[in-house]
């Protein structure tokens, strides 16, 4: 057991030295849009993870955690970060503001809206080539990640601020387990953390991201378990057939086990990674965002 502490201690250690993790900093220099308060909960924030200099790729990825829109679950977002800045990705975990804290659509997205232009109005500062910009998303994050995928915007060239000139569309996405639907096969905790109770029909088509899907949603890797009893697994599946008759390229991957919730899986009981992750990569590389 203290073998498997040390070496833990160790591996964590290891991930560190590969990523300088900067101060979140806030999306918006003043209040967010519709800013219930000044509080933490109502600052939505963009916390930076840029890989060593002699490892970097120029790719970034903006990264939703996921929690039903009610927390956010560090290992989807950290532990995320750190995995790509071991392969030469900068991580972006986004603070997104939440329906437990009385925030409803379109916060949430007017929050990922601005941490991909935020993304590429700093390019410069942080060395990030502004054509490879990804969002990555899990659970409800997921819905996030696909909701901008598919409600993007491009930037208003006569802004008075240069964040706000930059398009919102994500070079591309990766959703891992995510909620997708708001119809048969939803995730009704989500869907009423966003959008409240008895939201009207309009807005549940709206926000159901199968439905949205355009020849313009950019390209996505797609992931999760058959045994999901959060999610239903039908929710990837609705999205992929959504991405193949619009014509947009994606990998799906659909694996027996792993539930809900999973990351990275490699905690115990697991001994390694999943081989989402390695899959994950394959198809990164193959879209030009790791070497």
């Amino acid at each position: 057991m203290k073998l498997l502490f040390a070496l833990t201690l160790l591996v964590g250690t290891t991930l560190m030295l590969h990523a300088e993790i900067q101060p979140p900093v806030p999306l918006w220099p003043h209040d967010a849009p519709g800013a219930l308060g000044t509080n933490a909960n109502d600052i939505p924030t963009l916390t930076a993870y840029l890989p060593a200099g002699t490892n970097a790729t120029g790719a970034a990825m903006v990264i939703c955690p996921g929690g039903g829109y009610s927390h956010l679950a560090p290992h989807e977002g950290n532990d995320y970060a750190l995995w790509l800045n071991q392969h030469g990705v900068a991580g972006f975990v986004l603070k997104y503001r939440l329906g437990s804290s009385g925030y409803r659509h379109p916060a949430m997205l007017q929050d990922a809206e601005r941490a991909i232009r935020m993304v590429r109005a700093n390019a410069v500062t942080w060395h990030i080539d502004p054509q490879r910009v990804g969002i990555m998303g899990s659970s409800a994050g997921g819905h996030l990640a696909s909701t901008l995928m598919t409600h993007f915007e491009p930037g208003d060239s006569n802004a008075v601020d240069p964040v706000e000139r930059e398009s919102s569309r994500p070079d591309l996405g990766i959703l891992c387990y995510p909620v997708i639907t708001f119809g048969e096969f939803a995730h009704k905790g989500s869907r009423q953390n966003l959008l409240g109770n008895n939201p009207p029909p309009a807005l549940v088509k709206l926000l159901s991201n199968e439905l949205q899907v355009t020849k313009q949603t950019p390209p996505c890797f797609i992931w999760q378990t058959f045994d999901d009893k959060t999610v239903p697994v039908e929710n990837s599946l609705l999205f992929a057939v959504a991405l193949r008759k619009a014509g947009v390229p994606f990998d799906l991957h659909i694996y027996e086990h792993g539930n809900h919730g999973l990351g990275l899986g490699d905690k115990p009981p697991f001994n390694h990674p999943h081989p989402w992750a390695a899959d994950c990569l394959f198809w990164l590389k193959a879209q030009g965002f790791v070497n």
